[in-house]
């Protein structure tokens, strides 16, 4: 299918941020979990009312965030070379003293979980990272271009991938990590430069940064 034909994605709801320039989302047990990248802080909403039930400020800039099991990954960018470590945060704590560990080549900034592992996809080299628990590499996923966004669904991964030059250009895409080489399908456009990709169980979720917005819309089947 080629970029022409591709449809854009239905959306179905706009939030306003609790915080501007929204980066970071993910759902964790039925809340949304929100990072704002020029703030550095942290929002948990309550589904539906999406109030903001808890705020924290991030030990740097939170470029990205992931549920993993009962706690909360976030890639946090450092210090004035904005090396990237993944921080463990734990739900009406904050982020944990000894839950942070540096990403590969202190690079990185999307995150996924499979269940077992966690994913970290790096924006430059066009690629997915599988990492083991102390956040070492044991699987590369070429996806092909710069990618803003991932979460496993249903055993696949959803990514978007494009490019944010020249005003942006972003896909919907997925593909299947059980296959040796896996080949990346296109879905949808995403006529936004969108930020992050989130899944609450039914419909996806991204930030419009520069418009302060979250936005769902649908799975494509």
């Amino acid at each position: 299918m080629s970029m022409r034909e591709l449809p854009l994605i239905n959306e179905k709801e706009r939030l306003p941020s609790p915080g501007r320039t929204p980066q970071a989302l993910t759902w964790h047990h039925g809340e949304l979990w929100l990072g704002s990248r020029d703030l550095g802080r942290v929002y948990r909403l309550e589904k539906g009312t999406w109030r903001v039930i808890e705020e924290r400020e991030a030990p740097g800039t939170p470029w990205a965030a992931g549920s993993a099991g009962d706690s909360l990954w976030f890639t946090v960018g450092e210090g004035t070379e904005d090396d990237r470590y993944l921080r463990r945060y734990v739900v009406g704590e904050g982020f944990s003293e000894t839950g942070r560990i540096a990403c590969p080549e202190l690079t990185g900034s999307y995150l996924s979980y499979d269940g077992e592992c966690l994913y970290l996809s790096q924006w430059y080299k066009h690629r997915i990272l599988k990492l083991d628990p102390r956040g070492n590499c044991i699987r590369e996923i070429a996806i092909g271009a710069e990618i803003s966004g991932h979460v496993f669904v249903d055993g696949l991964i959803y990514v978007l991938r494009g490019t944010e030059e020249n005003g942006g250009d972003w896909r919907l895409a997925r593909l299947d990590p059980a296959a040796n080489v896996p080949e990346v399908e296109e879905l949808a456009r995403v006529p936004f430069q969108c930020r992050s990709l989130a899944f609450d169980g039914k419909r996806l979720w991204t930030n419009h940064r520069e418009a302060d917005r979250i936005v769902c819309f649908d799975r494509p089947g």
